[in-house]
């Protein structure tokens, strides 16, 4: 990006910012669910279910963060579909600003506003039992997974809040996302699921994602998970891009 760009992509993001302070309730509503089937999950389910792992506090930790994550976007595309009802795009593009840092505005926001429902998250998991031996490295792997996580779901979201002709269209399309961690190693090992199920979920993107996750929290090997959950984000991220700056196009022109 150029210094023009830049400087336009950090006004868009202050903008946006601004919205989400003003409206805590939206950060507050999205931590609250994970965090609800953390405390579900922990404390009905937890004895029932047998991982292998001393801690299922431990175990459920990747996926609560994906589901915060996957519920997170859903806001962005609303923000974004609100924007293009309201006409302020075309004001936008009536002034001397680059034209792409509208939606980077908006992606930017999605990257801030989930890392503070993660860091939330994460907070209340170690009240319950949550314990990582994870090192700084670790730590840091673990922020650039979920960050291109974030990266390519706000991309879909892009997509959505572009083309939805409605509030409800531009959320919706969350939904699937959210429910998906649930047909994954997130909540219990795909060894226990029925034949079909259990392929599936052994080859959606969700189950490299925690189980990438969970070896680096308690310091193990990840072996090819890593790479991957990678590949998995970075081809989401790439396509759901292509496709959204074609909608942006159309819509613009």
């Amino acid at each position: 990006m150029s210094a023009h760009v830049l400087s336009n992509t950090g006004v868009m993001l202050g903008r946006s910012i601004r919205h989400v302070t003003r409206s805590m309730d939206t950060i507050i509503t999205v931590t609250i669910m994970p965090i609800a089937f953390m405390l579900l999950f922990r404390f009905v389910f937890g004895g029932a279910i047998q991982t292998g792992s001393g801690n299922y506090t431990n175990y459920l930790m990747p996926g609560i963060l994906l589901i915060a994550i996957s519920s997170g976007i859903s806001y962005t595309g609303f923000r974004l579909f609100n924007d293009m009802q309201s006409g302020i795009f075309e004001r936008f593009h009536s002034m001397p600003i680059a034209r792409s840092a509208v939606l980077w505005g908006h992606v930017l926001t999605s990257l801030v506003s989930n890392a503070i429902s993660v860091v939330v998250i994460i907070a209340v998991g170690l009240l319950m039992g949550f314990r990582t031996s994870a090192g700084v490295l670790e730590w840091l792997a673990v922020a650039a997974i979920l960050a291109l996580f974030t990266l390519a779901l706000t991309w879909l979201a892009m997509i959505a809040g572009l083309a939805a002709s409605s509030t409800d269209g531009a959320t919706a399309f969350s939904y699937p996302l959210i429910f998906l961690p649930f047909i994954s190693s997130a909540f219990v090992p795909t060894a226990t699921m029925p034949g079909p199920v259990r392929a599936f979920a052994e080859n959606q993107p969700v189950t490299s994602i925690v189980n990438a996750i969970r070896a680096l929290f308690d310091q193990q090997p990840v072996g090819t998970d890593i790479w991957i959950a990678l590949g998995w984000c970075a081809a989401i991220l790439v396509i759901a891009y292509a496709f959204a700056m074609r909608v942006y196009r159309r819509k613009v022109a």
